[in-house]
């Protein structure tokens, strides 16, 4: 359980109606300023030379990865009040999961990639498919940034049966965790507010719990965010 889950209703209200106006008074002015970038890189200012287009353009990458946040910061705000409306359709995990890993490795020059590991059969699940990508993703990408040596981050479904249910389980680790993670299911998930992540964290719990599903976490000395999760499975 996270500090989070510990409020009162009353602290719960107060921190949602935080949120909402954080998020808000972020926003304007970082239009403001990101609208004036646009145009300054448009030279409807006057030419700029190498070194100012540079300095804007990363100006406005940094704008960006703050509207970011504040998007995070209202969906989180959503999902923690039940605002949050989740789709509900049928979503075959194993295709979910080979797209994303396709689209997830490391872009500071470290060779880290994902492999997903799935069988050819379909992996029924039954849930929100844009907000699962979104959460996976996200557990994926901590894995790669966290890994500290170059290789493969695995990423392996599987099947498991338990409390008279069957699950679709999901690995994200080193070869060596993987089996473990599997196993381990009443572990924490310590990552949850490490930072340079954002919300995407936090987010991804909610959003795996919202679907019914479980999310823990394993480290060891080369990843120290290797995470599993679980999801019901579709009979």
């Amino acid at each position: 359980m996270t500090t989070f889950d510990k409020l009162s209703p009353a602290e719960k209200e107060y921190l949602s109606e935080v949120l909402k106006l954080a998020s808000h008074e972020f926003a304007t002015p970082l239009s403001l300023v990101t609208g004036y970038l646009r145009m300054l890189l448009k030279e409807q200012g006057g030419p700029l030379n190498e070194r100012q287009r540079e300095f804007a353009e990363r100006a406005l990458q940094g704008g960006a990865r703050i509207y970011a946040l504040v998007e995070e910061l209202r969906e989180f705000r959503k999902l923690g009040d039940n605002e949050l409306k989740l789709v509900r359709q049928d979503v075959d995990f194993n295709q979910l999961i080979t797209e994303l890993a396709s689209g997830v490795h490391a872009d500071d020059g470290r060779n880290v990639r994902v492999e997903a590991i799935t069988s050819e059969s379909p992996l029924p699940v039954r849930g929100d498919r844009a907000r699962l990508s979104v959460a996976v993703r996200s557990l994926m990408q901590a894995a790669v940034r966290e890994r500290g040596t170059p290789g493969v981050v695995m990423a392996e479904t599987s099947v498991a049966e338990d409390e008279g249910a069957k699950w679709a389980v999901l690995a994200i680790g080193d070869a060596t965790l993987i089996e473990r993670l599997r196993r381990r299911r009443d572990d924490p998930f310590e990552y949850e507010w490490r930072g340079g992540m954002g919300l995407a964290l936090p987010f991804a719990r909610r959003i795996i719990e919202a679907h019914g599903g479980a999310l823990w976490s394993m480290k060891n000395d080369t990843s120290r965010a290797a995470s599993a999760l679980r999801l019901p499975l579709r009979t």
